[in-house]
């Protein structure tokens, strides 16, 4: 995603291949849309089918079975998905035999419309439901349309070896742990991912090894709020089993980190109101645990956040960068920003850009409020700001978030990092892209260096997205 710019969470969808685990005579063809949690789980996906009969293609013409794993965060990113699935439903009125899904956050809040009003699915499958998957293909060929929604709170998929999307990849992804339990007033991820629940620490750290083994550089742990992560601890605070250790997320990414020197790590998201001095501590520690933060703010209001049931105010969040800033003097800091939600005032949005150059963040995602369906601020709060209010408070962040992204690259030059080569620029390819440990993009011309590598890179220059360079030799 390109840093300092609007960023539709239903980012465009991509189609993926991957090779599954024995020879198969049927097709998969997966296209995933949104967070970095919907790729995730696809990879769980394709390895459940993999194992029953299907090798999964990027040739959505060859597929006998198509299924969208979708976003619900935006309303455009459903318009998308609706669009899609009609395109494929007009490729089933010449193949009969075609099979159509929906899986993910659409799921559970738009079956009824997929399934039976628009006919547009012959399956819907919810994020806690992969495994019903065979079941429910099943269903289909008997003639019947399949559904299964429901929620778990046991379901983390810790014993499924994911099928990684890319063979030849540099960085991977782990989820740690699913569901959230925050309720923010703007956000349906409560209601289509449930409760939260962690994964036992030893199945990651088994993952992290074997990524490292089939060459993957780079790891990010994956959450919905990684800094609750808690193993073998009960929500009132209780040890569940007494002959097992327990687990924090510090105490996590430390042995992540501790697989080995080599692999980097990474994670998202972060909560501030969970964010705990013993996790900055841990990423000062280790030089493989990237000095890079994202920590959603949403809004620099405490007013606003409390409509938002965010669950901090702005002097929390402040203090929570200042302890970043003392403890990790080089981290780099991202944010979310949400623009126009209910009842902002035009005081209340200069709280939003006074906060942004306090902080000065790398880079931002950033959007105007979209209200959703079954969230606390559809029934408590008035969507009343008008729209274009939204996108011209929105069009003030971006360009506020432009300049200080232009500064904090400018600042740059002349430095050497450390990057790992994750592949060719997009524009040529006698250059290669990677990220430092801020997880900054670098392009520099590639000489005898190849995807994988580690190379430390003097920067000559920069735009508001990336830095440029060139290899040093130590």
């Amino acid at each position: 995603m390109e840093e300092g710019k609007v960023i539709d969470e239903a980012l465009q969808g991509q189609a993926t291949m991957v090779e599954g685990k024995k020879e198969n005579s049927k097709k998969l063809f997966l296209e995933s849309y949104g967070c970095q949690m919907n790729f995730s789980d696809s990879e769980v996906v394709a390895s459940i089918l993999a194992e029953n009969g299907f090798d999964t293609t990027n040739n959505s013409e060859e597929a006998d079975l198509v299924l969208i794993n979708t976003c619900s965060i935006r309303e455009n990113a459903e318009q998308r998905v609706r669009n899609r699935l009609k395109q494929y439903n007009k490729r089933k009125k010449q193949n009969p035999s075609l099979m159509i899904g929906v899986l993910g956050c659409m799921a559970e809040r738009l079956k009824q419309k997929f399934l039976e009003e628009e006919k547009l699915v012959d399956i819907v499958a919810g994020p806690d439901a992969y495994r019903a998957l065979p079941g429910l293909i099943e269903e289909v060929e008997g003639g019947q349309k399949a559904v299964n929604v429901l929620l778990s709170r046991e379901e983390t998929y810790a014993d499924i070896a994911p099928v990684r999307l890319d063979k030849k990849g540099v960085t991977g992804f782990i989820s740690i742990m699913r569901g959230c339990d925050n309720m923010c007033s703007f956000c349906v991820v409560p209601f289509t991912r449930g409760r939260e629940r962690s994964r036992d620490p030893e199945s990651i750290v088994k993952e992290a090894t074997e990524i490292f083994e089939a060459g993957y550089r780079e790891v990010t742990l994956l959450g919905q709020n990684v800094d609750s992560y808690r193993w073998n601890v009960s929500k009132k605070g209780e040890i569940i089993d007494p002959e097992k250790p327990t687990v924090n997320f510090a105490q996590l990414m430390e042995m992540v980190a501790q697989v080995n020197p080599d692999l980097r790590v990474r994670f998202s998201t972060s909560h501030p109101k969970d964010m705990t001095d013993d996790v900055l501590e841990v990423i000062a520690k280790y030089e493989n645990i990237c000095n890079y933060i994202h920590l959603p703010v949403q809004s620099g209001n405490s007013d606003v956040l409390k409509r938002m049931n965010r669950g901090y105010t702005r002097e929390w969040y402040m203090d929570r960068i200042a302890a970043i800033n003392r403890i990790i003097p080089d981290c780099s800091i991202s944010t979310d920003i949400i623009t126009g939600f209910c009842g902002e005032t035009e005081e209340e949005h200069q709280d939003t850009l006074s906060l942004m150059e306090e902080v000065k963040f790398q880079f931002s995602y950033m959007f105007f409020y979209s209200e959703r369906p079954k969230t606390l601020a559809e029934r408590k709060f008035e969507d009343d700001i008008p729209l274009e209010t939204k996108k011209r408070r929105l069009q003030e962040v971006i360009d506020l978030q432009h300049k200080l992204s232009n500064e904090f690259n400018k600042n740059e030059v002349g430095k050497v990092q450390r990057v790992l080569i994750e592949g060719f620029s997009k524009k040529s390819e006698d250059d290669y892209v990677g990220r430092n440990s801020g997880n900054v993009s670098v392009i520099f011309p590639k000489e005898d260096a190849k995807p994988g590598d580690y190379v430390d890179v003097e920067i000559t220059d920069y735009t508001p997205g990336s830095l440029l360079g060139k290899i040093v030799k130590s």
